[in-house]
């Protein structure tokens, strides 16, 4: 049984990509903001698979497209993509990776690493969610990006 967290390792990823770019269109279209050509770059070398990637390793991706950006606007475009709910940072990797969700800026993200293959999975959690706005709430703190990431082997490699 394949797990909704992990795409199968035959899933259609053009499709899966080209979702996700077209939500980043329609999101930046609504928003009045611009996918401009290097933010959109920086998204689609993020798209290219489910791994999470260093800000280095995309220069060198896009560089392969034919652009090969300063770190500095390469920053600037994750930057961009973050605040609008289109990628996400792993802290623990120091590392970036596209989000295909659709999910508020503020919702709770859970990332499952899978230590084999190095894809990440982005698994909704309601329950763990409220369980911890109810602690920040009575400890008086305002989470400003509430991420739990964890490690372990995904379906598809066990």
């Amino acid at each position: 049984m394949e797990s909704p967290v992990f795409p199968a390792p035959d899933h259609d990823h053009r499709r899966c990509s080209a979702d996700a770019l077209q939500h980043a269109e329609t999101l930046c279209h609504q928003r009045g903001q611009r996918l401009t050509p290097t933010r959109r770059q920086v998204l689609e070398v993020l798209l290219e698979s489910h791994k999470p990637l260093g800000a280095y390793e995309i220069i060198d991706r896009a560089a392969r497209h034919g652009t090969r950006h300063a770190p500095i606007t390469v920053y600037r475009s994750l930057d961009f993509l973050i605040e609008n709910g289109l990628a996400h940072r792993i802290e623990s990797r120091n590392a970036y990776i596209a989000c295909g969700h659709r999910h508020g800026a503020q919702d709770l993200v859970v990332f499952l690493i899978c230590e084999r293959c190095g894809e990440v999975g982005e698994a909704p959690s309601q329950v763990v969610a409220e369980s911890l706005k109810s602690a920040t709430r009575a400890a008086g703190f305002t989470p400003k990006a509430p991420v739990i990431e964890i490690t372990g082997i995904c379906s598809n490699c066990r």
